[in-house]
């Protein structure tokens, strides 16, 4: 599941975070020293960081914090998980319950995808 966030509650850390604007490409960036990667959502209605989230899991092989920040919304929260990203700063007004909740809907997927990677009929 995601660490999900409240806007405003995001705790200071002290890692080395490479914020990557929308038209990056993730495939080029060094990711050498980096703990997290911040991919925003100017708008609920852009997905490029999806698909940034996807390359970076999955041909990058990245294993670090893959942070959502910007327009967050509570239902992108399954498909966020599912291409790779493991938090998430929710929009101001959203509630984190809400967004746990989520996940309480889906418990399994057929396909596989950027965290569990067999389908549903392959796994023990």
């Amino acid at each position: 599941m995601i660490t999900i966030l409240a806007a405003g509650a995001v705790p200071a850390d002290h890692l080395n975070v490479l914020v990557l604007a929308n038209d990056a490409d993730p495939l080029e960036v060094s990711l050498e020293g980096i703990d997290r990667v911040e991919l925003d959502f100017p708008k609920f209605t852009d997905g490029r960081a999806f698909t940034q989230a996807r390359l970076l899991r999955q041909r990058r092989g990245f294993t670090g914090d893959i942070r959502a920040t910007g327009d967050v919304l509570v239902d992108q929260l399954v498909q966020m998980y599912r291409v790779g990203f493991s938090s998430a700063v929710l929009k101001e007004g959203k509630d984190p319950a809400d967004a746990e909740r989520q996940f309480a809907r889906y418990p399994a997927f057929y396909q596989g995808d950027a965290v569990v990677t067999q389908p549903l009929f392959a796994r023990n």
